[in-house]
């Protein structure tokens, strides 16, 4: 009489580490974190105006400390998610560009939240109501650290978009192809409202925990021999 032998446990898949699971975790939650402390503190704090100030500028002042925690935090949870694409695009087209590409996005945050924006456009209160007109040394670097982060998403989505395009994955493929035209547009309008510029830097962030989902859910998790 035959018998049916069940593989010893120890043979048996391990569950996935729980880095595998916290790493892609840390990068979907990272965006949606950052814009809804600033939605929370741009609805609360006297004098800010959406249309007018940016959510850096909520660094400054007596509860600055919050924006700043915000800016600090993000950046390593965009770094875990980095980590998370390396593994999720290993020997694929993009799989070297890309989580290096969001690294300096992640690392662009920690740069700006330890150099402030410069105060204007009547924020923190007492402020010159009028835009700021020539930048300090530390909003500078804060405005630099923001301009190369967000150029790096971009090209990061393009580089991603590369990836899909292999999968054969055609709508994908457009969405993370447009979605640098969103942000770029955004920031370009932002001579008009500063609205436009948070826009464009909300998409970024929003954009890239939909992608950050996308790929790591189509990616198995690792076994351990």
């Amino acid at each position: 009489m035959s018998q049916t032998l069940n593989p010893p446990a120890a043979l048996a898949a391990p569950p996935a580490r729980p880095a595998s699971r916290l790493l892609p975790a840390a990068g979907i939650a990272a965006g949606p974190l950052f814009l809804a402390a600033g939605l929370a503190q741009g609805l609360t704090r006297d004098g800010f105006d959406f249309t007018r100030n940016a959510l850096s500028q909520l660094s400054l002042g007596d509860l600055g400390w919050i924006q700043v925690t915000a800016f600090l935090l993000t950046g390593p949870l965009v770094i875990a998610g980095a980590i998370a694409i390396r593994r999720a695009l290993r020997d694929t087209p993009g799989g070297t560009w890309a989580p290096r590409l969001l690294a300096v996005f992640g690392a662009s945050f920690l740069v700006a939240g330890v150099f402030r924006a410069d105060p204007g456009a009547g924020f923190p209160a007492g402020a010159p109501e009028d835009r700021v007109a020539s930048l300090s040394g530390h909003g500078t670097v804060h405005m630099l650290a923001g301009t190369v982060g967000y150029l790096a998403l971009c090209a990061a989505f393009l580089v991603i978009g590369r990836h899909f395009a292999f999968r054969r994955q055609r709508g994908w493929a457009l969405a993370t192809r447009l979605l640098p035209v969103g942000v770029l547009a955004g920031f370009a309008a932002s001579a008009a409202t500063v609205a436009a510029f948070t826009a464009g830097a909300g998409l970024g962030l929003l954009g890239l925990s939909v992608v950050t989902a996308r790929l790591v859910a189509a990616t198995p998790p690792p076994v351990r021999p």
